[in-house]
């Protein structure tokens, strides 16, 4: 692909996000979530091989299909309200199909059967722009409407996405599908506080953003895919191994690292809430999901493969790391010093 259509497609990716989380109509919402849509898809089936084929025509259906129930819930809203804003969305059954269209956009349970397909399928920086940047329009849609969702359905889907998130992940040989896993996870924990506290929700996500950013970035760098190469990548960069292993520490959640803050104030806020069972649920789910965080880092840094293979030591680079790859790396292992700022910032 030349650097001019790249250019074009990240343009457009900019656009349509800025569109949507910039509309209070919904037919602007939904215009921006179309060329999203059609600007990702040349990213993912860039490589032509019939796997990257295969994600882009799974992400092109699922997103299709997403689109058309926002569209379509929208105007059953606008038929009985005669309201075209985002912020107004008062009929029941519209809040209903709307929740199941962002839930479908962003791969929540029960709607999360093409996300690691997609994310196996495509090459290392298409898998983060679709974990990151892809995720903020629906995310954004969800904030606006939050006071008009059901939460009872909303928590339903955050317990099944961190539990399922947690409990597919354990068996997996492939990075990007572990985080897949992880990011379907992480949804659930967005989902059960946004009726609640939607600017936790957000923060949530940042957070999200900047671990997994470092995550992706890192494996771009030391070209690792699976946990077999993952286990000998550190002879190559071992100082950007050893932050790997507390980077994935930080997104699974474990103090005194920035992924434990959102965890707190989503049971804290859970718990003002008189929703104590529901906090003690999600927070037991998320032990799945720590046990391959756990065996990503100890393959990252800790352990050779402890069989007699093939596998050889890479040879040490000592090319200079990435300025932003150690400022996101740095973030997502030390912010948590800044959780005081934040209930005055909530």
């Amino acid at each position: 692909m030349n650097p001019q259509a790249k250019l074009m497609f990240a343009l457009s990716l900019l656009l349509g996000t800025t569109i949507t989380i910039t509309s209070n109509h919904w037919i602007m919402a939904w215009a921006g979530l179309e060329i999203n849509t059609l600007s990702i898809l040349p990213l993912i089936a860039k490589s032509h091989h019939p796997r990257a084929i295969e994600a882009a025509t799974k992400y092109f259906m699922t997103q299709a299909t997403a689109s058309a129930l926002v569209l379509f819930s929208s105007m059953t809203n606008a038929w009985h309200t005669g309201q075209w804003d985002i912020t107004q969305m008062t009929h029941t059954t519209s809040c209903l199909i709307l929740t199941s269209a962002i839930a479908m956009k962003l791969g929540m349970v029960p709607f999360h059967f093409w996300f690691p397909e997609v994310l196996q399928g495509s090459p290392i920086i298409t898998g983060l722009i679709l974990s990151t940047i892809m995720k903020l329009p629906p995310i954004a849609l969800l904030y606006m409407t939050s006071h008009s969702l059901n939460p009872t359905l909303l928590t339903l889907m955050a317990i099944m996405s961190a539990a399922l998130g947690g409990w597919m992940g354990l068996n997996q040989t492939q990075i990007r599908k572990i985080l897949a896993f992880s990011s379907i996870s992480h949804l659930g924990w967005m989902a059960i506080i946004i009726p609640f506290s939607p600017k936790l929700t957000m923060l949530n996500f940042y957070l999200y953003v900047l671990m997994t950013s470092a995550i992706f970035l890192t494996m771009n760098t030391v070209k690792v895919l699976k946990l077999s190469t993952l286990m000998t990548s550190w002879t190559k960069a071992p100082a950007l191994n050893t932050m790997l292993l507390l980077t994935l520490l930080s997104l699974a959640g474990l103090p005194p690292l920035t992924g434990f803050l959102p965890k707190w104030l989503i049971i804290q806020e859970l718990t003002k809430q008189n929703m104590a069972p529901t906090a003690i649920i999600i927070s037991l789910l998320s032990l799945l999901g720590l046990f391959f965080y756990l065996r990503l880092a100890y393959c990252a840094t800790i352990t050779l493969p402890p069989h007699t293979t093939n596998h050889m030591k890479q040879w040490h680079t000592y090319k200079p790391t990435s300025t932003l790859i150690a400022i996101s790396i740095v973030m997502s292992i030390m912010l948590l010093p800044i959780s005081p700022m934040i209930p005055t910032i909530l």
